[in-house]
């Protein structure tokens, strides 16, 4: 893999730029000299002692089929552009980035992009048009700039506020927002389309495994009011004996909540519900721990699913906890290339949604069929979520029967 980054190098120069130049990447073409055929076996040692061209020299001519084999070449096939594409054409996408608004997700959505295209080993063009703020004179401004350039598809990871400011200006571009859910915004033309995470499902999916009490831990963010809503609204209409609500509301710089949990007799058996991040919340079960609160589940949304989580609590405090994680198809060959730029589709939902953007956007362009299985109904894309348990050393599905 160190070679693979040295070749790589001036990509990821690249990659941090806002326009991509339009001159091809250098095409490779691997020859093979070997008079003799080469099988799985052989195929695998060449990759065990680092035979990488030789190993896809074989693997060209080779009828491939173990898995494992198959998706290498496809990595290796897209790091070094071999092969190519059946579409013809340049394939063009805008990135609308409210940079203050979203901080670091300006540039890794526009890695998420580059990396698929990246992929793809077809000419491209990824354009950032960055913008100060949302306000309609911003945005409408560089939908005029955007509209000048030739694009018409657009990927725009934006607030809620700036994601109505720009439905209401109605664009004559195809729009995709990574960021919000179709339920969050009015909206009703068929040119906008959302990858946003439904909070609310996630939700109804984790009650399934609530009792009473239900005790809810937030702050006061914009997400963690929202999701408290649709903890509210859930618990309201479950069947459940002596139904009991308990709220606590942390602020930031909150670190000891002994006034809270010590000998609170009230929690016992309850399902503790984190509204907050990862950080807060680890220090939130770390002290449920401390206290001997005894309570029966702990329930989290996507904001919790990170793999910091196994350095940030210790296994008896998340023995119990429950996340609903909606991410969960990727491909080898993306995840490869969003690494070797730094970037993270396997628990990032936000840059993982914007990946699948690019690839609705791409099987409309060139009718290639998509990499995400994904359905998008009214203009949404469609998540699939399953509840997940951090055990020892990594997320177990909790209907399975693999251990923890």
């Amino acid at each position: 893999m160190k070679l693979m980054l040295i070749l790589l190098f001036p990509l990821l120069i690249y990659a941090q730029s806002s326009k991509i130049s339009n001159i091809p990447l250098p095409r490779v073409y691997i020859q093979n000299l070997d008079v003799y055929p080469c099988d799985k076996s052989c195929m695998e040692e060449m990759l065990e002692h680092g035979q990488i061209f030789s190993f896809l020299a074989h693997a060209d001519y080779a009828d491939m089929e173990d898995d494992a084999l198959t998706q290498t070449k496809l990595i290796f096939a897209s790091l070094l552009n071999l092969g190519t594409s059946g579409f013809g054409g340049e394939f063009k996408i805008a990135m609308l980035l409210p940079y203050k608004k979203i901080g670091k997700y300006s540039a890794s959505t526009t890695n998420s992009a580059f990396a698929y295209m990246l992929s793809k080993n077809s000419a491209f063009q990824i354009r950032s048009f960055k913008i100060e703020s949302e306000t309609p004179e911003d945005i409408y401004g560089a939908l005029e700039h955007i509209t000048a350039e030739g694009f018409n598809f657009v990927i725009a990871p934006m607030t809620l506020t700036g994601a109505q400011t720009l439905i209401d200006i109605h664009p004559n571009l195809h729009v995709y927002f990574p960021t919000v859910n179709i339920q969050d915004v009015n909206a009703t033309a068929n040119n906008f389309y959302f990858g946003g995470i439904d909070y609310k499902a996630q939700t109804e999916a984790l009650f399934e495994y609530a009792s009473s009490p239900l005790i809810i831990f937030h702050n006061k963010s914009r997400v963690s009011q929202k999701l408290r809503s649709y903890d509210l609204e859930t618990y309201a209409q479950l069947q459940l004996p002596k139904k009991r609500l308990i709220e606590f509301e942390i602020e930031q710089r909150t670190s000891n909540l002994s006034h809270l949990l010590k000998k609170n007799r009230r929690l016992q058996g309850g399902t503790v519900v984190l509204n907050t991040p990862l950080i807060k919340s680890s220090m939130i079960m770390s002290q449920l721990t401390l206290h001997d609160s005894n309570v029966s589940t702990i329930l989290s949304t996507q904001i919790n699913y990170d793999p910091l989580i196994f350095s940030t609590t210790q296994y008896r405090d998340r023995k119990h906890l429950y996340i609903a994680n909606s991410i969960a198809q990727n491909s080898a060959v993306l995840d490869e290339s969003n690494r070797l730029l730094g970037n993270d589709i396997g628990y990032d939902w936000i840059n993982y949604s914007t990946s699948i953007g690019v690839d609705f956007f791409y099987n409309l362009i060139t009718g290639e069929p998509r990499e995400y299985a994904l359905g998008i109904m009214n203009n949404q894309v469609q998540y699939p979520i399953e509840i997940v348990n951090p055990g020892i050393s990594k997320f177990a599905n909790v209907l399975s029967e693999e251990p923890f």
